[in-house]
């Protein structure tokens, strides 16, 4: 028997007024080894209209790591929106993840809900059988999607960001000024870097002899510095570059350099600028905030 889980979820956006906060409602069912997780978020995509965008990730047994686990593959996992599909991936090795987005469903509204739900169609690794749901409840905030044509951010897309040794969360966000928090984990080798929500410095620069569109942006390169935490020890600081060259993506570049911010001499990390091994980097205009 498959299981159902049914949480509540954290909008994310540019907001006027506060989104609703989440916790887990409850779960019915007979636990299975695997089933599929979700998180989604209410966004402003780069045409100025709301979507939601969404990660589902595989995750076998019941708090247990599901690391380099080769039972947890699925061959389809749909997306819906209050009941209707709006998008299906699968789980392969190594990520066991897959992401996208979708427009809001049409006559909801600021303060309205949204169930997104993830459903293993499919039969798990190992001949278990498919059809767990998990579904969060994302309640819609109010937005403001204007485009700020003075100001960018960077993204990463596809499957995990992959430079070197180093591979990069798929959260990651960096924004072309010190007001708002951005998102920048780099793992490799078992290390972890965590950045802290605010950049030291940060530049960003359009060179015309680089294509970066789709979409246009006011930028193709930003170079930025930060703090953080390298193995959960706080005192290190991160240089990094990001280079869009445009879709797909296989000639975007990166260069990170981490070390003790005491002791410069302590690089624990030194990534030279070159052409990402995995998914892609993609600049954009910014959103409107404080």
């Amino acid at each position: 028997m498959g299981t159902t889980t049914i949480r509540r979820g954290v909008s994310r956006a540019v907001l006027v007024g506060a989104a609703i906060a989440g916790t887990i409602a409850f779960t019915t069912g007979v636990a299975s080894a695997h089933h599929a997780d979700i998180t989604a978020a209410v966004v402003c995509d780069d045409s100025g209209a709301a979507v939601i965008e969404y990660t589902s990730t595989a995750w076998a047994g019941w708090g247990s790591d599901p690391t380099n686990d080769p039972t947890r593959e699925n061959p389809q996992i749909d997306i819906a929106f209050d009941g209707v599909v709006v998008g299906s991936g699968a789980f392969v090795a190594p990520t066991y993840s897959f992401s996208g987005s979708a427009a809001v469903p049409a006559g909801k509204s600021a303060g309205d809900s949204v169930y997104v739900t993830t459903t293993a169609v499919g039969m798990w690794g190992g001949s278990a059988g498919g059809g767990q749901v998990v579904a969060i409840m994302v309640t819609i905030p109010e937005l403001d999607c204007g485009v700020v044509e003075e100001w960018g951010r960077f993204t990463g897309g596809g499957s995990q960001v992959r430079v070197g040794e180093a591979r990069v969360t798929r959260g990651l966000t960096i924004h072309c000024d010190l007001l708002l928090s951005n998102n920048l984990e780099v793992n490799w080798g078992g290390k972890q870097f965590h950045m802290t929500e605010h950049l030291t410095t940060v530049a960003c620069t359009d060179d015309p002899a680089i294509i970066q569109a789709p979409p246009p942006a006011p930028l193709d390169t930003l170079v930025g510095v930060g703090t953080g935490r390298y193995n959960n020890v706080d005192g290190y600081t991160i240089e990094f570059t990001m280079v869009d060259y445009g879709e797909p993506g296989s000639n975007d570049r990166m260069a990170i350099r981490i070390y003790q911010t005491s002791n410069p001499a302590n690089v624990v990390l030194n990534v030279p600028l070159q052409v990402l091994s995995g998914g892609n980097l993609q600049a954009h205009y910014d959103q409107p905030h404080k």
